[in-house]
């Protein structure tokens, strides 16, 4: 445990999971002030005493992206000036995350520069949820603990006692996922194989399992234009599936997700709060919205006390 208290600010991007964090830690978030020069630029103030301080703050990079990136790296330049002991930036969604190796010529690796920038504005760790990949972790040269939201979402499933289940992969990069999904749950375990034809466009091929006649769980990290999540969903409807759920950490409801929810027979859609819900998304139909609140706060009191926080989870 550092010598001084922690104290947990809240970027604009999710004040409501910063709160409630803060009320699973009983305590107040921090206070600051966040203005706009009449150029459009951003200045952030502390109005709370960090000088020693191990300090959090909480930020996910969701969209507008660069504007929430940009508030991020502000915020910890702040604070590091500030003379705060320790900064943790907690991102619960890490934005940029697919852009994460070269797969064409003449591009980017931006997951890494991100990486790098957000050590260099001042964090001296990163607390997030659900990377779109793992091996994002080695790109941080700074202490990164990287949660899962599984254990929320399959409590939440346990719930529903769903008999004649069927996991399902919606794609080979998930089939981990969905394993650790269908043992935890009891069910069967079926694979999609698809192909990307452009970022938009999925083509489904085959399918890997038994889905005629089950109720079936289709689960991914995220939910971005809904097109691979959906056009599964299309595919083991007409292969005689029954209810159908999609649940992803990370609802990112990026158009034309709304509008294909609304044709795809998927009876419910499980998300977290990692990204706020906004308006539009709410018109999903049957959509539950889980908290990761404890499950950060919880991380958040483990780091601030030198605790393990990998020990929250049983390894797979």
């Amino acid at each position: 445990m550092l010598n001084h208290p922690s104290i947990v600010f809240s970027g604009t991007a999710n004040p409501d999971l910063t709160q409630a964090i803060c009320s699973y830690l009983n305590v107040k978030p921090g206070q600051r002030t966040i203005e706009r020069f009449p150029d459009g630029e951003k200045m952030i103030k502390l109005d709370s005493e960090v000088r020693g301080r191990d300090c959090f703050v909480v930020q996910p990079t969701c969209a507008p992206v660069d504007e929430n990136l940009m508030e991020l790296l502000i915020f910890l330049d702040c604070l590091r000036r500030a003379s705060a002991d320790r900064v943790t930036a907690v991102v619960p969604y890490y934005g940029y995350a697919r852009q994460d190796r070269k797969d064409a010529g003449r591009v980017p690796i931006t997951a890494k520069l991100i990486a790098n920038i957000i050590t260099t504005a001042g964090a001296d760790r990163v607390l997030s949820v659900d990377m779109h990949a793992k091996q994002l972790q080695g790109f941080f040269d700074i202490p990164i603990d990287h949660l899962s939201a599984e254990p929320v979402i399959i409590d939440y499933l346990r719930q529903k006692n769903i008999d004649n289940l069927t996991v399902v992969a919606p794609d080979v990069g998930n089939i981990k996922t969905a394993s650790r999904y269908a043992t935890a749950l009891g069910g069967e375990l079926a694979i999609i194989h698809k192909r990307r034809l452009t970022g938009k466009e999925v083509l489904f091929e085959e399918i890997i399992g038994n889905v005629k006649d089950r109720n079936i769980v289709m689960v991914d990290d995220m939910i971005s234009t809904a097109g691979t999540i959906c056009g599964a969903a299309h595919m083991v409807k007409k292969l005689g599936a029954r209810r159908i759920l999609a649940g992803a950490t990370h609802g990112v409801f990026s158009s034309p997700a709304v509008e294909r929810f609304q044709s795809a027979p998927i009876d419910e859609v499980v998300v977290t709060d990692t990204i706020p819900v906004h308006e539009e998304s709410r018109q999903i139909k049957n959509l539950k919205v889980l908290s990761v609140a404890e499950l950060l706060g919880e991380a958040i009191r483990r780091i601030h006390m030198n605790e393990s926080v990998s020990s929250m989870f049983s390894m797979p």
